[in-house]
């Protein structure tokens, strides 16, 4: 179970996304290496001209198409990797499971002018820590960088409404809620809040590995994938935020 569980944060991102005033972050270590996937030149000719005045974020490089930026990955071992989900050859959706499979995955941000849910879904599904539109402005784009490298997730509400609406119809799997413990649930509660895992630990009073423990057993009992599945599920269930 440990490689479905990662230590992410649910659906909320940090109030301020980590930026400074007047959206700017001052580096208070190493910088964000970010690699953009996507198949516009123009499009990462943008995003590069504005995240390289970003002082914590740097550019380690560029690819076209989802087998570029794997290679790149696995080359540049970037942090953080903004990728566009329909490019030719390989997409982003395949790129994303592809990316999972690394020794030391990259945290996706997906950056697209789809919107459509059958877009959205699959790429969250398949791994993605974000889900951004193009229309992003700047600043808040920087915070969404910020927020996935410190383990949130980051969905805009209608990104969430599209992954909550495909499980309209059925239960959403409420019955197998009734397996975990009151701590699962306390646990469950805190990442719909979107706490990290360091985050609950201290809320909780436990340590780290028994936090991951924890999500690791919610993710096998709710058969979810994913941490963002296990915040939609727990808020679609009235638990947590």
């Amino acid at each position: 179970m440990a490689d479905r569980e990662r230590d992410g944060a649910g659906t909320r991102p940090p109030e301020n996304g980590g930026a400074s005033a007047g959206g700017r972050a001052r580096a208070a270590g190493p910088a964000i290496r970010v690699l953009l996937v996507d198949d516009h030149q123009v499009v990462r000719r943008g995003l590069r001209t504005f995240l390289e005045v970003q002082d914590d974020i740097e550019v380690v490089g560029e690819a076209s198409d989802g087998a570029e930026g794997i290679a790149a990955a696995e080359q540049l071992h970037p942090d953080v990797v903004l990728m566009d989900v329909k490019m030719p050859g390989m997409d982003g959706i395949e790129a994303l499971r592809k990316l999972r499979e690394l020794a030391n995955p990259a945290r996706v941000l997906v950056v697209t002018s789809f919107t459509e849910q059958r877009t959205v879904v699959p790429a969250l599904r398949a791994g993605a820590a974000g889900y951004v539109y193009k229309d992003i402005d700047p600043d808040a784009l920087a915070g969404a960088i910020r927020s996935v490298h410190a383990g949130h997730v980051l969905l805009q509400p209608e990104v969430a409404g599209a992954l909550l609406a495909q499980e309209v119809g059925n239960n959403g799997g409420q019955g197998r809620g009734t397996s975990l413990t009151e701590r699962e649930r306390e646990v469950l509660a805190l990442i719909a809040d979107g706490r990290s895992n360091r985050e609950i630990a201290r809320a909780l009073v436990l340590s780290e590995k028994t936090v991951k423990t924890h999500v690791s057993n919610i993710l096998m009992k709710l058969d979810l994938a994913d941490r963002t599945q296990a915040a939609l599920w727990a808020v679609r269930h009235g638990i947590g935020a």
